[in-house]
């Protein structure tokens, strides 16, 4: 057999490979991943080709707002994907009247349901960590009434009402056994949150960022790489990535309120492709490992070592790089995607039949090549 035909074959084999591989991926992570759909951009796609390129060429299901633009409902209509919405930070104080909760009910979801898959309205973002002290004291009052609001549309068993938090929300995370919420804010603030989200069956949402978090000697622990390791010496425990860590502290917060039994959904997460030369970490390679660990982790089932055998719902930020949003570079390249919908980098986002796609031209294009220089050389 000439070389030229094994090398053929090879890459042929290739792109076969790939593709199943490509199909185990899908299986794991399709139902679990969602994204954050930023638009804080001067380039995006419209909506419509976004939801139709999620739908079709992606393993992506869940989709997070944050807001409830009525375009971006009308473009996932008829999807399945399941679309969670937001309520901006301003408009909380408002939302605790019931007569606007049902008004922005009736003008931002009813219109919208049940043909696009709204599971989820969240009243603002990190709330508490804006210090706003009319925000943070309108926050649980306003879910409650837009709860409220949903009951009297009956749509409260289709759509829960939640909020994300950053981790600021914590006094102490370090061992993540001792986690531990803002004192003030936790029983004023986070208990009565934590009820409600009880009594409505609606899960505890949290934007843990190892990027943010992370120092040149704790890379590799917040990038799931082979490391040292943090040993908790009150539990025993031992912690590979600092992902857990952020997840357990959490979970130790919501423990010492009496709250262990809610879900944690992982509203926001993710890694910045590019950013300034003093940052370190910030590269392509790097987002692609975490994010590509990231997925693996929370699908696999395995859970954290104070929450073991879970998966959880998990929100990658962000569907596109968005060169509008201020702050370092970094904050513009979270994407998994570039705005003409290439991808950034490969995690099995794509699905098999695009990623295979994609392989098998690749693999045809070097065939060509190789081919051609062949009939040049014996024509030569």
């Amino acid at each position: 057999m000439s070389k030229e035909l094994i090398s053929m074959l090879s890459s042929r084999l290739v792109a076969v490979i790939s593709f199943f591989l490509a199909v185990t991926l899908v299986r794991g992570f399709e139902g679990t991943i969602g994204v954050n759909y930023g638009t804080v951009a001067n380039n995006l796609p419209p909506p419509a080709q976004v939801a139709h390129f999620l739908l079709e060429s992606t393993v992506i299901n869940r989709v997070r707002l944050f807001d409830a633009n009525p375009e971006i409902l009308r473009a996932f209509a008829h999807t399945g994907v399941a679309v969670t919405v937001s309520v901006p930070n301003d408009q909380i104080p408002d939302l605790t009247k019931l007569n606007f909760a049902r008004q922005w009910v009736e003008d931002y979801i009813q219109p919208h349901t049940p043909a696009t898959n709204i599971v989820r309205i969240l009243v603002g973002n990190e709330v508490i960590s804006t210090a706003n002290k009319l925000l943070i004291v309108s926050l649980v009052p306003a879910m409650e009434t837009l709860q409220t609001a949903l009951v009297a549309a009956s749509l409260d068993r289709r759509i829960q009402v939640s909020t994300p938090h950053s981790l600021g929300i914590l006094s102490n995370s370090s061992p993540p056994s001792t986690g531990k919420f803002r004192q003030g804010y936790d029983t004023h603030v986070i208990k009565p949150l934590l009820s409600f989200l009880r009594d409505s069956n609606s899960p505890f949402m949290v934007n843990p960022y190892p990027f943010f978090d992370c120092s040149p000697d704790t890379l590799d622990y917040a990038l799931f790489r082979p490391n040292a390791g943090v040993f908790d010496e009150n539990t025993q425990l031992f912690y590979t990535n600092m992902l857990d860590a952020q997840l357990d502290a959490v979970f130790s917060a919501m423990k010492l309120l009496g709250f262990d039994d809610l879900e944690i959904v992982i509203a926001e997460t993710g890694w910045p492709s590019m950013g300034d030369a003093t940052q370190f970490g910030v590269d392509a390679k790097s987002a692609a490992e975490y994010n590509g660990n990231l997925m693996r982790h929370v699908t696999s089932g395995v859970g954290t070592p104070l929450m073991p055998n879970r998966t959880f719902e998990t929100y990658i930020f962000a569907l596109f790089n968005e060169d509008l949003k201020p702050g370092p570079t970094c904050e513009r390249y979270f994407g998994l995607f570039r705005p003409d919908m290439t991808p950034v980098y490969d995690i099995g986002i794509l699905r098999p039949t695009v990623a295979a796609a994609a392989n098998i031209q690749h693999a045809t294009c070097l065939l060509v090549i190789t081919v051609g220089l062949l009939i040049i050389k014996n024509h030569g």
